[in-house]
Formats: structure tokens, sequence, C-alpha cells
């Protein structure tokens, strides 16, 4: 579907507003969170960090995206559900980054959250038949189960991957901006005008967040970012009657759910917690790997991209997206692949001849 000239105007000013009062709330947001002590304190041997830096930043992104709904979006059912459970989830995550809540609490926050924005109608009830083709199954009382479980774990799942600066926030605005590019296919305005918003809070923080960052964003809006992009992705992707039904936002949030499970799995096999704090996720491996800051984000992002323009890829039926979608992601492949490995001796491979110096690294001849 091409939008309409109305809907277009409506996408601009939604994601406008969004970012000028998440870009100017920022600064105002930082003295708050100083003066009740939402500190990031580099503390843990798994923190990037290494000086204390203000977190709750989110709420900025939260002001932003909530005005821009409260202007531009209809309230129906759906939409109140998902802005009410947004309210809970960044209230509690602010409690958080002040006193550090439990991790029950936290999950029962969570879960509260899912239980508001199921209970206005944002829960799948149907999934696909791989064998046979725009069939539907109904799955009855599961939906419930497992909708809770989809919204909880996205909603951990942003959480987990915001170690680095920028990364969380970026990675959520390409989440975001591949499911407004399939819903355009699938004809719904109003989850459109809320993932403009959501895009438009996030590119307002951006430039406080990303390295060296100035303030962290911290649980409330981590949380807040999984939360929104969850039921966006039930009330808009959903309705997909194919098998791409579930990977469009699968592919969508790719990169921090497969963080999550990985994580999951691994303290599991350690014989630990899952919600044991470690340095295994994939932004610290690039890391280990020699990146900096700067070269492990953007290499997040280029996978974040790529995974995006698959889903988009399989949601247009038009050879022109198609082909636009393949070009997009050989050119961000390309442009990562030149930031990272053509600016990093560390990751270049020695060649064969090259010798080596005092230290034992190759020295290349001249």
């Amino acid at each position: 579907m091409l939008p309409n000239l109305t809907l277009w105007v409506k996408l601009l000013l939604a994601a406008a507003v969004a970012f000028g009062i998440s870009f100017l709330m920022t600064p105002p947001v930082k003295r708050f969170a100083e003066k009740v002590g939402a500190i990031d304190v580099p503390i843990e041997g798994r923190r990037i960090n290494t000086t204390p830096i203000p977190r709750m930043g989110g709420l900025a992104i939260f002001l932003g995206f909530v005005v821009s709904l409260l202007l531009f979006v209809d309230m129906r059912t759906q939409v109140l559900g998902i802005l009410l459970g947004a309210v809970i989830i960044a209230v509690m995550g602010a409690v958080d980054d002040i006193v550090t809540l439990k991790p029950w609490a936290k999950l029962a926050g969570q879960v509260a959250a899912a239980l508001v924005a199921i209970r206005c109608g944002v829960v799948f009830q149907v999934i696909s038949n791989p064998l046979a083709t725009g069939a539907m199954i109904e799955i009855g009382w599961l939906s419930i189960p497992l909708t809770i479980l989809w919204i909880v774990g996205c909603t951990n799942a942003v959480n987990l991957i915001d170690g680095l600066d920028g990364l969380a926030v970026g990675v959520s605005a390409i989440s975001a901006l591949t499911m407004l590019l399939v819903a355009l296919f699938v004809s719904e305005p109003a989850v459109c005008v809320i993932l403009a918003a959501l895009i438009g809070a996030c590119v307002g923080f951006m430039p406080y967040n990303l390295n060296p960052a100035k303030i962290f964003m911290g649980d409330v809006g981590s949380q807040f970012l999984g939360f929104v992009l969850s039921t966006v992705s039930i009330a808009g992707m959903f309705k997909f009657h194919a098998i791409i039904t579930f990977l469009v936002p699968l592919l969508a949030l790719a990169v921090p759910l497969a963080d999550t499970v990985f994580a999951f799995f691994r303290r599991i096999a350690h014989g630990q917690s899952p919600f044991h704090a470690d340095r295994g996720h994939f932004h610290h491996r690039l890391l280990a790997m020699g990146m900096n800051q700067k070269q492990a984000v953007a290499v997040l992002y280029g996978v974040s991209a790529v995974l995006g323009l698959l889903a988009v890829l399989l949601a247009g039926d038009n050879a022109v997206v198609r082909i636009v979608c393949l070009l997009a992601a050989f050119a961000i492949s390309i442009g990562v692949w030149l930031f990272v490995f053509r600016r990093n001796d560390k990751l270049r491979p020695a060649h064969p001849d090259a010798e080596a110096d005092g230290n034992g690294k190759p020295k290349e001849n001249p």
C-alpha cells in the first residue's frame, strides 16, 4: 500500500514532535537523574563506562512518544492498552533506575503491563499453518500465555542489549523502522503513526547517547522500548495470513531476541541463574575481538538493518521494493565492513609474508 498524503503528513508530524520533545527534554531529564541519584556507577566488572553517568534518559523518549501519540493517534482500545502498559513499564523502570528493584519485582511489573495490553485486545489468537497457504490455526487458551511470553521476552531482550553507548536505542529505532515499512504494506495507519512516533523519540535521544554517552536511557528507556515494539508487533505485524506472520517481527527484533536466548541457555549451561549478569553478550564478544564501542555498535546496527530489510523483502510483493532492499542490504554490509575492518588493524589478518616485530606482532614489509 502506498500511503496517501494525509498519512504521510501525520507520520512526519508524529516523528517530528516526538523527536523535538525527546531532544529538548533530555538535558532536564539528565539534571533530574543527577538530583535523585539515578547514576550508573562502574563498580561491576561487566560495565563498559569508566566514569559515573546519569541514567533514566529513557524518560525523555517516553515523554516524546506519549505526547506524539496523544496528538496524532486515535485512542482506540488497542492503542490505549499499549499506552497504559507503557506507563506501567516506564514508572517501574524509573523506580528501578533509582533504587534497583529485585528481578521478581520487575518481572511482576512486566507481566502486569502485558495483561493490561491483553485486556485491551493486544493479543494474537491464531498462528500460520505452513502446510496450507493462507490457512490459520486457532490457538485458543494458549493465546494469553504466548502473548505474555512474547511481550515479556521482548521487553527484557532490549534491556539486555543496552550495554554500549547508543546500541539499544539505535537497534530499537531500526526495528521500529522495519515494522513501519511493513505496516504500510498491510494498511495499518494507526500502527504506522505509533511507530513513527517511536522512531522520532529514539532519534531525538541518540545525540546524547552515542559514544561517548552523556546519559544512559536506563531501564525506563530499554524496557519501555521493548514493550512498545512487542505490543505494536502484535497489533500490526501478526495480521499477515502467511508464514511470514512470525518471521517479520522476529527478523525486526532478531538481534535483541537472539542475544537474550543465547544468554539464557549460556547461563544455565554454566550452572548460573538465567538472571545472572555476565560479559557474554554479543557486544561484549565484539569488544573482545578488538573492536571499539563505535565499531561494535556499527556491526550490530548493520546486522539489525540487514535483517530488517529481509523482513521488508518478505512482506513486500513489489519487484522494485525487493531490488531496493537487496541493494540497501549490500550497501550496508559494505559500509560496515569498511568502517570496522578497514579502520581496525587488530581485526585484519596478517599478510603471510609479514615479519614479526620485537613484541611478536606482525610487521608489514615496506
